[in-house]
């Protein structure tokens, strides 16, 4: 019991955080435009539709997660949006958080790998309908599907800049 309740909030935080940071670059700041524009900095073509990725990746996943459906989906979802951010945004500023580093991102990377082989606990619809991808198995293909997206996404989309 203890432990569906706790799994139900980490559902609910890391589902609640992904909706933000989803609609923060849809709607928050410089919208869909500003986020275009940080990730051709970064070194993205296509940045517009790497926008629009982003957000329907992270809101999906978010409402995932928050739902308890496909969360082995959803964690994969995640980690592969951690992984982009912090090879490509945060990797070159060292770990801490405050100093623009990946301490953030690595954090919500393994909590997603974790509740991969967690599973989604007793209140979820993944419980309801018998979906039960968890363990190992659940580990693994959260691992496997969010590091195919990501190698995906940086081996189509990811052109470096060139060292002067």
């Amino acid at each position: 019991m203890a432990t569906d309740v706790l799994l139900l909030a980490v559902r609910g935080v890391l589902g609640v955080v992904m909706i933000a940071h989803g609609w923060n670059h849809w709607r928050g700041g410089g919208g869909i435009e500003g986020t275009a524009r940080w990730f051709a900095g970064l070194g993205l073509g296509r940045p517009r539709l790497q926008a629009w990725l982003s957000v329907l990746t992270e809101l999906g996943a978010g409402v995932l997660l928050l739902a308890g459906l496909f969360t082995f989906l959803a964690c994969a979802a995640v980690l592969s949006v951690m992984l982009v951010a912090g090879l490509l945004a945060h990797r070159p500023h060292g770990f801490f958080v405050f100093k623009e580093g990946y301490e953030y991102v690595l954090v919500l990377g393994v909590l997603a790998l974790g509740l991969g082989a967690w599973g989604p606990g007793e209140y979820a619809l993944d419980h309801a309908a018998d979906i039960s991808v968890t363990g190992w198995a659940g580990a693994g293909v959260v691992l496997g599907v969010g590091a195919l997206a990501t190698a995906g996404l940086l081996g189509v989309f990811w052109r470096p800049r060139k060292a002067n």
